[in-house]
């Protein structure tokens, strides 16, 4: 067994690849007090904000790192969907986006609530929708990656739904916080390095 040094001023992770190679079987929809929006022309801002709403505790960042240009290129391909979680107040609560530009695959590529909804069964409700629309007449799998970074029960969160692991690699990259991608005290449960924080 080896350890390799991480630069203070960058996070490692390990990143599980999970897959499902079967249309699960077709369930009543989890009730929840919440309702999916498709958001068709997704503006970069509008998305940033609720990326950020809903990925900053487990320093979600690429898409913040993003020009606009690149990030509009994203959101208007026809082959992605982004969806939007409006609670009862109409505020944006959790964000779903498919990818299904590789053939036969529908990739999760963001599923995650906003913090305060956790532990109420909101997130079954949402992978019921995300099989439902990923699941389309050419889909022959459903690809999702976690990471250790992500909450603690995710990994066991895609399992209980029927994804398989398939693969694990590592993933080392600049710390957002100490950029100011992010705010330095954005995911607390991973803390920043002395040395980070001195630069």
């Amino acid at each position: 067994m080896s350890l390799t040094p991480v630069a203070p001023t960058d996070v490692a992770t390990v990143v599980t690849t999970l897959e499902m190679t079967r249309r699960p079987p077709a369930r009543p929809l989890p009730s929840a007090p919440l309702r999916l929006t498709h958001w068709r022309t997704p503006g970069p801002a509008a998305y940033r904000t609720l990326f950020a709403r809903v990925g900053t505790p487990w320093l979600w960042y690429s898409r913040l790192a993003m020009d606009d240009a690149r990030l509009t290129a994203i959101l208007t391909d026809p082959q992605v969907s982004v969806h939007a979680v409006v609670d009862p107040a109409g505020i944006e609560v959790g964000m779903l986006e498919l990818d299904h530009s590789l053939s036969g695959t529908c990739r999760i590529a963001y599923f995650g609530l906003i913090p305060e909804l956790a532990g109420r069964g909101h997130g079954r409700w949402l992978m019921a929708h995300a099989l439902a629309l990923g699941w389309r007449a050419d889909t022959r799998r459903m690809l999702v990656h976690t990471c250790t970074l992500d909450h603690p029960r995710a990994l066991g969160f895609y399992r209980a739904h029927g994804f398989v692991a398939i693969a694990r690699t590592l993933e080392t990259f600049p710390d957002p916080r100490v950029s100011g991608l992010l705010p330095a005290d954005a995911a607390p449960q991973i803390p920043l390095l002395s040395a980070a924080v001195a630069r």
